[in-house]
């Protein structure tokens, strides 16, 4: 058994078929097909079916294919192992983030890395926080951004930061002016928010607007389902609803005057950010000071009209395993 057969194995998989395989191993479809045909004779049994639409994995595919990507994932570890002896300010690595984690000042500590260590080449990709899970286990991601730790035995989860999220309306909405809002004001107000995911995992960010509402007796309110922050906040700006956004991602808003910050004492909630990596994964000396500047700084929030300033009483990251 070689790796390249292996490669082309999970590059079927992962590209369900044959076409995408080859344009991503950069290899002919009949090279693509003659790697699986050794491969399965090697293992004794056929990995895939195939059908009409595609192929699907038999039952010794899907037995094989945990196997197939730990073993490509260890000799990628083994790659940058020897990579990294070339120093600390040398190498790759794939950073795998929720998207609207690119709307707040997380920005800002990527940008200053890349400044200090201006040769590793830092590669961004962004998911749902499941397929950040899943890129890193994987192997195609080397570190992880994503909301609520994961409990899964092959990662380390670290929460980096508490996201605080606040309750933002039109500058012209009826309440935009209140000192203080309490939830039977709230009654009958329609919410801007992600959409559920019947197909997969809910994502934390879009669930816990849903449960801040049954908290506060809101569970019935309406919510338009927005996927996008940025076209979220446009669309509470033109009064189509209330956003429960976090801080950091308005604060340029609030700044100008285009939102307006409702004070609801009831709806004071905060999303941990949480760095994940493999368990067993070799850490390049690049990567490990990307994790010190992603943890040693935690990600301010800046106040409307004012400077970047740390939350008070903020804590440690505490590691999860």
């Amino acid at each position: 058994m070689e790796i390249d057969q292996v490669e082309a194995f999970v590059a079927i998989v992962r590209g369900r078929g044959f076409t995408r395989a080859a344009s991503a191993l950069h290899l002919s479809q009949p090279a693509v097909s003659r790697r699986l045909d050794l491969l399965e004779r090697e293992l004794g049994a056929p990995l895939f079916e195939r059908i009409r639409t595609g192929v699907v994995l038999t039952e010794a595919g899907r037995a094989f294919l945990p196997h197939a990507e730990a073993l490509l994932t260890s000799m990628r570890d083994g790659v940058e192992a020897v990579r990294a002896l070339e120093g600390t300010d040398r190498g790759a690595i794939t950073l795998a983030l929720v998207g609207t984690l690119a709307s707040t000042t997380l920005t800002g500590c990527l940008q200053a890395f890349r400044e200090t260590y201006p040769h590793v080449q830092l590669r961004l990709r962004t998911a749902l926080s499941h397929e950040v899970s899943a890129l890193v286990r994987r192997g195609d991601a080397t570190l992880g951004l994503r909301y609520d730790t994961d409990p899964h035995p092959e990662l380390v989860s670290k929460v980096i930061h508490d996201e605080p999220r606040v309750v933002v309306c039109s500058p012209r909405h009826r309440l935009a002016h209140s000192r203080q809002v309490g939830p039977a004001m709230l009654a009958g107000e329609a919410w801007i928010g992600f959409p559920a995911r019947p197909d997969g995992p809910e994502e934390p960010y879009g669930s816990s607007l849903r449960q801040c509402l049954t908290a506060c007796g809101l569970g019935t309110a309406e919510i338009i389902a927005i996927d996008s922050l940025t076209a979220q906040k446009r669309m509470v700006e033109a009064g189509f609803g209330l956003g429960l956004l976090p801080e950091s991602s308005v604060d340029e808003e609030l700044r100008v005057g285009t939102l307006r910050q409702l004070k609801v004492p009831a709806m004071q909630v905060t999303l941990p950010v949480v760095l994940i990596h493999r368990r067993r994964a070799y850490l390049s000396g690049a990567t490990r000071q990307l994790i010190e500047v992603l943890t040693a700084r935690p990600m301010p929030t800046a106040p409307a009209g004012g400077s970047p300033r740390k939350r008070p009483g903020h804590r440690a990251p505490t590691l999860r395993s």
